[in-house]
C-alpha cells in the first residue's frame, strides 16, 4: 500500500484530466493536465527505481533521463533542417522561419548550459538559470500542446451532424481553390458522403470564409464551387460568405447553423495543425460540434504547429507572462545571492 502513495497525484491528475475531457474536450487544461499527470508518473516511477531490480531499473532511469535529454538535440536537429525546407519551398518570411528558429534557440539555450558548467561562473549560472527556467516553462506547454492536439485530431465523426462546416485559409490568384484548403474541401466531402452512404441524414456543406482585399470573390463562393465540380449538389451547400477571420468564421457560422437548425450538431473541418486550436476558438463561439483535421503537408506541418501554438500561449497571456515573469525575476535573486 505504501508503494502505492507515490502514484496518487498521478491518478489524481488522470481521474481530473477525464472528468475535464468529458465536460468540454476542446479545452487547453485538458492538455496541461494530461502533460502533468505524465509528469507525476515519472516522479513516481523514479521514487519507486530503488525496489526495482537492476534489470528494470537501468532501462527506467534511461527512458526517463537520457532519452529527453537526447530527443531534445534530436528536434533541435530536426527543426533546422525543417526551417531550410520551408525556406526553400515555401520563402523567406516570419512564419515559415519558426521552425528554423525553434531548433537554433534550442541550441542556444544548450551552448549557454555549456558555457555556463565550463565557466564556473556564479554570475553565469544565476542567468544561466532563469533562460532555462523559462525554456523549461514554454516547452513543456508545447509538449502539452502538442501531445493533446495529436489525442484530439484521431477523434472520429459519432452518429449524424446536420451541418459540415469547412473554414476557409485564401485563394491563388484571388479565385482558385489552393491544396491547403482543398484538403479541407476534400476532407468535408468525405463526412458527407460517408453519413448519406449509411442511411443518415443529408447534412448541409457550409464553406466559410469573406472576399479578401486580394481577392476576385468570397472564399466561400469559390470553395462551393469546387464542391460542385467535385459532385456534390448546390442544394446541398450554403454559403458564409462574410467572415474575415477564423473566429468571425465560427461566430457566423454559428448563426447561421442555429437559424437554420435549432439544436444542430456540426463537424468543423480545418487543417491538422490547426484542428485543436480551431476547437478552443468553437466553444468560445458557442458552437455546438467537434473539429476534425485535413491532411498537410510533412514539411509544412513543423512551422505551422509552432505558429499555432504561439498563438495560444498569447491567448492565454496573463498566466503565460505572469509565470515567465516569476521565472525571471527568480533568475535575477539567483544571480545576485550566488554573486
Amino acid at each position: 500500500m505504501t508503494a502505492m502513495i507515490a502514484f496518487v497525484p498521478a491518478a489524481v491528475l488522470f481521474v481530473f484530466l477525464c472528468l475535464s475531457v468529458r465536460e468540454d474536450r476542446r479545452r487547453f487544461r485538458n492538455a496541461v493536465l494530461l502533460g502533468l499527470t505524465f509528469i507525476s508518473l515519472a516522479l513516481g516511477l523514479l521514487s519507486r527505481i530503488s525496489q526495482l531490480p537492476p534489470a528494470l531499473a537501468a532501462p527506467l532511469v534511461l527512458a526517463v533521463l537520457l532519452l529527453p535529454a537526447l530527443g531534445v538535440v534530436a528536434l533541435a536537429c530536426f527543426l533546422i533542417a525543417n526551417g531550410v525546407t520551408m525556406v526553400r519551398k515555401e520563402g523567406r518570411s516570419l512564419g515559415n522561419l519558426l521552425s528554423l528558429l525553434a531548433g537554433l534557440a534550442i541550441f542556444g539555450v544548450l551552448a549557454l548550459a555549456l558555457v555556463t558548467v565550463l565557466s564556473g561562473s556564479g554570475k553565469l549560472a544565476g542567468m544561466t538559470a532563469m533562460v532555462v527556467m523559462i525554456a523549461a516553462y514554454v516547452s513543456f506547454l508545447f509538449l502539452c500542446f502538442l501531445a493533446y492536439a495529436y489525442l484530439y485530431g484521431r477523434l472520429k465523426v459519432r452518429g449524424d451532424v446536420d451541418y459540415v462546416v469547412m473554414l476557409g485559409s485564401g485563394l491563388v490568384c484571388g479565385d482558385r481553390v489552393p491544396p491547403l484548403l482543398a484538403s479541407r474541401l476534400r476532407k468535408g466531402k468525405q463526412i458527407y458522403e460517408a453519413q448519406r452512404a449509411r442511411g443518415g441524414r443529408t447534412p448541409v456543406l457550409l464553406p466559410s470564409g469573406g472576399k479578401g482585399s486580394d481577392e476576385k470573390v468570397a472564399e466561400a463562393r469559390a470553395m462551393a464551387d469546387w464542391l460542385i465540380a467535385e459532385g456534390v449538389p448546390e442544394e446541398h451547400i450554403r454559403l458564409e460568405d462574410r467572415s474575415r477571420t477564423t473566429e468571425e468564421n465560427l461566430s457566423l457560422s454559428a448563426a447561421i447553423m442555429a437559424e437554420g437548425t435549432p439544436g444542430y450538431r456540426c463537424v468543423v473541418v480545418t487543417n491538422n495543425f490547426h484542428a485543436f486550436r480551431a476547437a478552443m476558438m468553437a466553444r468560445k463561439a458557442g458552437v455546438d460540434g467537434q473539429v476534425l483535421g485535413a491532411p498537410t503537408a510533412a514539411y509544412f506541418w513543423p512551422s505551422a504547429t509552432i505558429r499555432e501554438f504561439a498563438a495560444v500561449f498569447m491567448e492565454h497571456k496573463g498566466v503565460n507572462l505572469a509565470v515567465c515573469g516569476s521565472l525571471f525575476a527568480l533568475g535575477v535573486v539567483l544571480t545576485l545571492v550566488v554573486h
